[in-house]
């Protein structure tokens, strides 16, 4: 990201809003030149089109500018922290017999937004879950061997709290069991150091 832009992004988020003529008087920038990076941000989908402020008295109206919904995925995020205290809270006060029916209860929830296999055939099942796996951003892909099929994800989106908790990595194995009926193996694990995750899902 260009500096002067991500700067013109960051001031309209403090913002909530702004104009030309205060993007300029913040940046010390022409109105020519800021325009010329709205105009950019616009075209990337980053801020949304202008809009109509009018004044309580007497002058033109002016032209608004707010952050489009994608704007927000480039401004830090910190998930990870808020769910790994979460999880340490519920180790803490559910019996392993509770945490067991939590997992699967989020494992339920997960499978309602996954588009079900009718076709009988482990591939066919499998590329359903893989389609939800990439949907996810897991960057999975499935590799066919003589006795099996290799299932291997390069991409864990809950790394950092699957480094602290069991949770994350027992809700993937779970789910991809009920999208397949077939109870895969792990043979790498991204989490216990690995490059990635691989699963095995034997054949029959």
């Amino acid at each position: 990201m260009q500096e002067t832009r991500q700067r013109i992004l960051e001031l309209i988020k403090m913002r909530g809003e702004a104009t030309v003529g205060e993007l300029t008087r913040e940046l010390g920038l022409t109105a020519v030149t800021i325009r010329h990076h709205l105009d950019v941000l616009q075209r990337q989908g980053l801020i949304g089109p202008p809009q109509i402020r009018r004044r309580p008295g007497p002058g033109r109206p002016q032209h608004i500018y707010r952050l489009a919904s994608e704007a927000e995925s480039l401004f830090p995020k910190r998930y990870d922290r808020l769910m790994e205290a979460i999880l340490k809270e519920l180790e803490t006060i559910l019996s392993p017999e509770a945490m067991e029916r939590f997992i699967d209860g989020i494992v339920d929830r997960m499978a309602e937004h996954v588009r079900a296999a009718e076709s009988p055939s482990l591939p066919a099942r499998l590329g359903v879950a893989l389609e939800f796996l990439n949907g996810m951003g897991y960057l999975a892909s499935v590799d066919e061997e003589e006795t099996g099929f290799r299932l291997t994800v390069a991409n864990c989106p809950y790394e950092q709290v699957a480094r602290t908790s069991v949770l994350p990595c027992k809700v993937d194995t779970r789910l991809l069991h009920r999208l397949t009926g077939v109870e895969p193996e792990r043979i790498q694990q991204i989490a216990a150091g690995d490059s990635r995750c691989v699963f095995w899902f034997p054949k029959g």
